[in-house]
Formats: structure tokens, C-alpha cells, sequence
């Protein structure tokens, strides 16, 4: 199963790196990153696989939330099945 994660906020240094620390200390795999920085504002989509991360998703949830915290960014994750779901016309 898979999972977006979205990262909005005022750029800074390891934005991306927290993020994917984060991930690999509960065994979700990074599958594709895209990023961009538009003047100083940091933008992030990450797809990741979450079937063999060794926390629940609500606590996946809550790590990034904490590393939003720290980086002063918006960390929002969701089923892949649900983001599919939203963007279908």
C-alpha cells in the first residue's frame, strides 16, 4: 500500500532530509520525490510505501506532524487510495 505525503512551507535546510528520516526509522520506503522552491517557499509530494513500516499509520502520521513542527513546515499523509479518490473527475 502506498501513501502521499505533501510538504508546504517557508524553505529552510533538510526540510527533505528530516522528512525522509523520518520515513526510514519506521520502514516506509520512498518511492518518487518531486520539489520545488519558488522564491522562498518549499513544496514537496512524496510517494511512499507504508505495507512494511513497523508503526501504525496514525503514529506515521504524528512523526511527521512533529517533523513539521521542527522544520515549520505543513506535513500532511494519505492513503493513496483516498488521494485517487479526491482527484478523479
Amino acid at each position: 500500500m502506498k501513501a502521499v505525503i505533501t510538504v508546504i512551507g517557508k524553505d529552510s535546510v533538510g526540510i527533505l532530509a528530516k522528512v525522509s528520516s523520518a520515513c526510514a526509522e519506521v520502514g516506509v520506503n520512498v518511492v518518487e520525490v518531486t520539489q520545488s522552491v519558488l522564491q522562498d517557499m518549499f513544496a514537496m509530494i512524496m510517494l511512499v510505501e507504508i505495507e512494511k513500516s513497523n508503526v501504525s499509520f496514525e503514529q506515521l502520521k504524528n512523526n511527521l506532524n512533529q517533523v513539521g513542527e521542527q522544520t515549520n513546515t505543513k506535513v500532511h499523509i494519505m492513503h493513496e487510495d483516498i488521494f485517487n479518490s479526491m482527484h478523479k473527475i
